[in-house]
């Protein structure tokens, strides 16, 4: 390799069908071009899921990415990406998670590792180094996620082993059930309902090799830097964590009340950070290499759900929270734990049992269909056991069970309650409030999604830079922070502390040449730029155009009828004109394809041929 850090320029194969495995080598060209992570999964999900296949198809394939700052001695080097075909969405799914399996997977030699096939019965995998054991795991059956993380480091046997795993959600292939990854996770998506749908419960990983760097005393230097940088830029993050978001996301007007049937809770007194921290924190979460430990510990020390535990973040907490109506923190932090447990997402959870209450609520299902839950809103015993029932495939549960996307094919009538955008329910935030998170929403390459598709929250909630209610200029600004994201993504590094080491949108720090000897700093949101219009090239043989990339009914059709910002209103006319800058910004046709020339431009046309 022309590298002389970050990158191993190796990747596992492991097949289940025939329980052999190889080891592959990566391409220095495509690694310049795509970085690593995101982008380069996204490269070989290219190359190898083809539009046709199925999500449950043995030959759709599990492709987990490291980057080259994954497991480098600086902060939070945690993440590592998911590419699969979700079967939440049935089309592209990326995905990127912290914990310690990705660092182990570097350490182990691979900047990546591939699940294909199918096994014969339950499976578990240990991998130590380059050595590859197959596990029975018949056993192992209705396990949740924490208990088989528990049992696969046992397999394991070594000291800080990592490991990802799944609940028996995943393994009923329920279509919203995430990867658990020493308690982190690949959340949206489904893409734990893939590793159930090959029978594989989980893998453990024990790496017990170094991460070469090209220049180890400089990297020192900028990890003391960085660090001493967090302490007072990420001090917040360390206090409150994301749910330091509830308050202005409330006062702002923009927080999913009741299904998104408007967008101020009145009850989120009981359920932000101040009343977390007051009533039920009980320490810091760190991931590997993170001095910031925003993942905030919560436990419930009375009530109904006393004794119950878990990690709650903003996203969680909003929507299974306000937009089920619910203002008792304690279910939350049950309903968090329950959803940990049986292995599914909590954002798709939430608005699952959102749009029930809702349905349940006008008359269109009743106590027959939800197994005599008197599902309606504010009610905490109703938001954990509709939970329960999706995760069981019992009653109603088994229809939400299929996803936003497989509830709209069935009843196609109830389309004016659901909130989503390609098949993927909407994350805590109504684009009613700030119009740019509309286009995050309709142009991810995920569907609804705020991470993925782009966090417009800074730049037009917080510093003021962006008029909330403007059209124009907001296209540019999406594709700006979609890039951003794009390369971060790529890198192997948690976005909360992207600033300390100055990846921003004009990176001017010497992180890249100190880790790897190679200069891509200059070139880094012209990667993020790559990455998205690959992604769009997947997306569009998939099927998606410009009808796909439209907002739900409620958006474009309601004002919000009550709360800060009581009367405003997003029409389809004002987002399509969004839209049209956004697909000039981009170098998309109307329909939103990628031009030749801007293939040609981002050299996209070579790297594929």
């Amino acid at each position: 390799m022309k590298f002389k850090g970050g990158y191993t320029g190796k990747v596992m194969r492991i097949n289940l069908s025939t329980r052999e495995y190889k080891i592959q080598e990566l391409k220095d060209n495509e690694i310049e071009l795509l970085l690593g992570g995101r982008g380069l999964a996204a490269k070989l999900y290219y190359d190898e899921i083809q539009p046709e296949i199925d999500p449950f198809d043995s030959e759709n394939k599990l492709i987990f990415m490291t980057g080259p700052l994954t497991g480098v001695g600086l902060p939070s080097t945690t993440k590592f990406q998911l590419s699969t075909k979700s079967p939440e969405t049935g089309g592209y799914l990326c995905s990127n998670c912290g914990g310690d399996f990705g660092p182990q997977l570097k350490r182990a030699g691979f900047d990546g590792l591939i699940i294909e096939g199918v096994a014969k019965h339950w499976t578990h995998i240990t991998l130590k180094d380059n050595e590859v054991s197959f596990g029975d795991a018949t056993q192992w059956q209705e396990l949740s996620s924490i208990k088989t993380l528990e049992r696969l480091k046992e397999e394991i046997d070594e000291p800080r082993s990592a490991g990802l795993s799944i609940g028996p959600a995943a393994e009923r292939l329920v279509r919203i059930s995430f990867i658990n990854v020493d308690s982190r996770a690949f959340g949206r998506g489904g893409a734990g309902a893939v590793l159930g749908s090959k029978r594989l419960k989980g893998i453990a990983i024990k790496g017990t090799g170094s991460i070469p760097v090209a220049d180890p005393e400089r990297v020192k230097q900028i990890w003391k830097d960085a660090v001493k940088d967090l302490r007072t830029s990420r001090a917040n993050h360390t206090k409150y964590g994301t749910p330091q978001y509830i308050e202005v996301i409330n006062e702002l007007g923009c927080m999913p009340t009741r299904n998104f049937q408007t967008t101020y809770f009145e009850g989120a007194d009981d359920v932000n950070a101040h009343a977390m921290k007051a009533r039920y924190y009980t320490k810091n979460y760190h991931c590997f290499n993170c001095s910031v430990g925003c993942g905030m510990i919560n436990e419930v020390k009375e009530g109904p759900f006393a004794g119950t535990r878990a990690r709650t973040e903003y996203e969680t907490i909003a929507l299974l929270g306000p937009n089920c109506g619910v203002k008792d923190f304690g279910a939350i932090v049950a309903a968090n734990q329950l959803c940990d447990e049986l292995g599914i997402d909590t954002m798709s959870g939430g608005n699952l049992v959102a749009l029930t209450m809702e349905l349940f609520e006008r008359g269109l299902i009743t106590k027959k269909d939800t197994d005599g839950i008197e599902a309606r809103f504010g009610s905490s015993k109703a938001m954990v056991e509709i939970l329960r029932l999706i995760g069981e495939r019992k009653g109603i549960g088994d229809l939400l069970a299929e996803g936003i996307k497989g509830v709209l094919i069935k009843h196609p009538e109830w389309s004016p309650y659901i909130l989503s955008v390609k098949g993927m329910p909407f994350a805590a935030y109504d684009p009613r409030g700030f119009y740019g998170n509309a286009l995050t929403y309709g142009t991810s390459s995920r569907g609804a999604c705020h991470n993925v598709g782009g966090w417009t929250i800074r730049d037009e909630l917080q510093s003021g830079k962006y008029d909330r209610w403007a059209l124009e200029g907001k296209g540019r600004l999406v594709k700006q922070i979609q890039d951003n994201r794009g390369y971060i993504d790529s890198l192997g590094i948690c976005t909360v502390v992207r600033g300390s080491m100055d990846f921003r949108d004009d990176p001017q720090s010497d992180v890249m040449e100190a880790v790897t000897g190679y200069g891509f700093t200059p070139d880094l949101m012209e990667i993020g730029a790559r990455v998205y219009n690959l992604e769009r090239m997947i997306l569009n043989r998939e099927g998606v155009r410009r009808q796909n990339d439209q907002l739900p009914e409620r958006i474009v059709k309601e004002k919000v009828p009550s709360g800060p910002i009581k009367g405003k209103f997003l029409t389809r006319e004002m987002y399509n004109e969004m839209l049209d800058e956004y697909y000039r910004e981009r170098g998309w046709d109307q329909d939103g394809i990628p031009t030749e020339e801007t293939l040609k431009k981002l050299k996209l046309k070579d790297l594929l041929a």
